[in-house]
């Protein structure tokens, strides 16, 4: 039997919340990071114990490209040793008008969300069943 099992994770401050959604598949853990005035999809941050982290950024405004991804490392940081097999995350937090307070403090938002997943993790074991391959004939 494959785990489903998820979790929702939020923290507040300095005017705004982010929320960390989390999904078993399989082995594997889908994570959807959202927050502030407009939430969307800026990055898209891969990780496996087997292969080097990557980041896609999508473009924002102005030939800019969102920077989203700081976060999402920052909780992989903190849930990387209690992941069994791949990660990713997709992320997007914008607040409207942010200032440097909001920015210091989306870190620190980050890393207490990524405590609460790693807390989550340790209490909820990944159920999988290994995948089952065609034998070479």
């Amino acid at each position: 039997m494959n785990s489903r099992e998820s979790k929702q994770v939020k923290v507040a401050a300095v005017g705004f919340t982010m929320s960390a959604e989390a999904q078993q598949i399989g082995s594997d853990l889908f994570i959807t990071l959202v927050g502030g005035d407009t939430p969307h999809i800026g990055t898209v941050t891969t990780w496996s114990s087997k292969q080097t982290k990557e980041t896609i950024r999508f473009e924002s405004h102005s030939g800019r490209f969102h920077k989203d991804d700081v976060l999402a490392e920052k909780i992989l940081e903190i849930i990387a040793p209690y992941l069994p097999g791949n990660c990713v995350i997709t992320s997007g937090v914008h607040v409207n008008g942010i200032t440097q307070e909001q920015i210091k403090a989306s870190f620190e938002m980050a890393a207490d969300l990524g405590r609460q997943l790693a807390d989550w993790l340790k209490e909820t074991p990944f159920t999988f069943e290994a995948p089952i391959y065609k034998k070479k004939e």
